[in-house]
């Protein structure tokens, strides 16, 4: 694939974010909340989908598994989850002119839904393992998929607090386009093994994100992060001694 066609995969999923944020703007309160509950349900099943087809690639089984375990007790030691909402709520307060601003408790769900969008759209394990995916193996197909969900999932917030949603965009698309960059770093130190390995990692984190969304459990997502930087050298080590 050339690399346009990589950088696409960006441009992509950061252009259904800005689109799907004007659209629920315009549409506002029509959008029924039936739709809204059944329509997160089937995002969660499509991200558990995607996540599945990345696991049957495995080559480790047991080098991944340590690796989704020691990255998210990694996690939970850092409290990666309460810092990156933290990050998030720093993002809300630099966006917060360019909302309405209710008052009472409407106004703090509004507040709280504007930093569960930065949260998600920014930080989620999808993206960040759409981009380095994209980065290391020279597909961008997780992250076209991950932008025909964003569109719907921005529409749904859009259409709860307004156009500021869109501008999410733009701290998304630095984020992305960082992680994209390292990830054609690291590509040349690895082997096939090691990027089958890395995707069923990915897989284990789409999984946890897909049932998230459906609310069929609170997975820490964030938490589970840092086993995307660990699972290569584990699988590696597993490889070479046992």
């Amino acid at each position: 694939m050339k690399w346009g066609n990589l950088v696409i995969g960006i441009i992509a999923d950061v252009s259904a974010v800005g689109a799907g944020g004007i659209c629920g703007a315009i549409l506002g309160r029509r959008v029924p909340a039936a739709w809204k509950t059944w329509l997160n349900q089937i995002f969660g099943v499509c991200a558990m989908g995607i996540g599945i087809s990345a696991i049957v690639l495995m080559e480790n089984m047991p080098a991944v598994v340590l690796s989704v375990i020691l990255g998210t007790v990694i996690g939970l030691a850092l409290r990666l989850e309460e810092r990156i909402q933290a990050g998030g709520r720093q993002m809300e307060r630099a966006l917060r002119h360019f909302r309405t601003q209710p008052s009472g408790a409407e106004g703090d769900e509004s507040l709280s839904l504007l930093v569960t969008a930065i949260v998600l759209f920014c930080s989620s394990g999808t993206g960040i393992y759409g981009c380095l995916d994209a980065g290391m193996t020279n597909n961008a197909t997780v992250l076209l998929a991950k932008a025909v969900l964003d569109f719907f999932t921005a529409v749904i917030f859009a259409s709860r607090i307004g156009a500021v949603v869109s501008l999410i965009a733009l701290p998304q698309f630095c984020l992305f386009t960082a992680l994209f960059f390292l990830a054609r770093i690291i590509f040349p130190l690895t082997t096939p093994v090691l990027i089958n390995d890395f995707k069923a990692a990915g897989g284990f984190l789409l999984i946890a994100t897909g049932c998230r969304i459906a609310k069929l459990g609170d997975f820490p997502i964030a938490d589970m992060i840092p086993a995307m930087g660990i699972v290569m050298p584990v699988s590696w080590l597993w490889t070479c001694f046992m």
